[in-house]
């Protein structure tokens, strides 16, 4: 039995992995939806397969978010489709190397993807959601966004650590209008991500990597249970809330008419 239609789910790097299982589940949960990826021919099939289970009508957009037009294209869909009701922009890359070791013009287009495409779709999306008082937006990021030195691209971590702010700013902008903004940090998550970005996932430990039906999953119940960050591994919420506690103490100190007394001394001005 179909549930009833709770509008409708675009979804960008839906072709595989994460955004493949997003379209699978939202699907099965009620929503119609577009998805949208460079590969038509992975896109069409994932449509048909999903229209076929679920009843659900599904439409492909085939598009390069680093490329101008096509990007445009996806924002005036979600700025005239009155029927949108979930943004998901989960359209990113990777890198295998040092930042300093990597083709700065692959770094620039990393940053047009994770950063650039996910903003203006947010903003293409935001007013309609204001103006119908409801909608939401769900921002892929990673844990790497939190734990830069942890990672190999540096580059990489920076564009996490901008969707973790955005959504952060989004939620506390839009919170009052209808509008939600989750945003998810994921691990290691098994996807095809790992070889597209020239890291075999063969040569990563087999115990942090969580297979992407169960980080999407999580997600979702993360969503259901009201949460704006989902981190799908993290084992005790008590901990992001110590993290954010920590964060928040710290803030009537970030702006003061004189440098801290630390600085005055080591310049003997005390």
């Amino acid at each position: 039995m179909f549930q009833d239609n709770k509008g409708t789910a675009l979804i960008t790097g839906a072709s595989s992995g994460i955004g493949a299982i997003y379209a699978d589940r939202l699907a099965a949960r009620g929503y119609n939806l577009i998805i949208v990826a460079r590969n038509k021919d992975r896109l069409d099939r994932l449509a048909a397969d999903i229209s076929e289970r679920t009843g659900r009508s599904v439409e492909v957009v085939a598009a390069d978010l680093s490329s101008k037009p096509d990007l445009a294209r996806v924002e005036t869909i979600l700025a005239t489709d009155a029927s949108i009701t979930v943004l998901v922009n989960n359209a990113g890359i990777g890198a295998p190397v040092p930042t300093w070791q990597a083709d700065v013009d692959l770094m620039e287009q990393m940053i047009d993807i994770n950063v650039t495409a996910l903003m203006r779709l947010a903003y293409a999306a935001v007013p309609g959601f204001v103006a119908r008082g409801a909608g939401t937006i769900v921002n892929i990021a990673s844990t790497v966004a939190l734990a830069p030195e942890f990672l190999l691209n540096g580059v990489y971590g920076g564009t996490k650590a901008f969707v973790v702010a955005l959504s952060a700013s989004l939620q506390n902008e839009l919170a009052d209008k209808g509008v939600r903004v989750q945003v998810v940090l994921p691990g290691a998550t098994a996807t095809d991500f790992w070889d597209i970005s020239g890291v075999p996932l063969a040569g990563v430990p087999t115990e942090i990597v969580m297979p992407a039906e169960a980080m999407v999953d999580a997600a979702l119940a993360g969503l259901d249970l009201g949460e704006t960050v989902t981190i799908p591994a993290l084992p005790d919420r008590a901990g992001w809330d110590a993290f954010e506690h920590a964060r928040i103490a710290m803030v009537p100190n970030f702006s003061k008419a004189e440098p801290a007394r630390r600085y005055r001394e080591a310049l003997g001005s005390a």
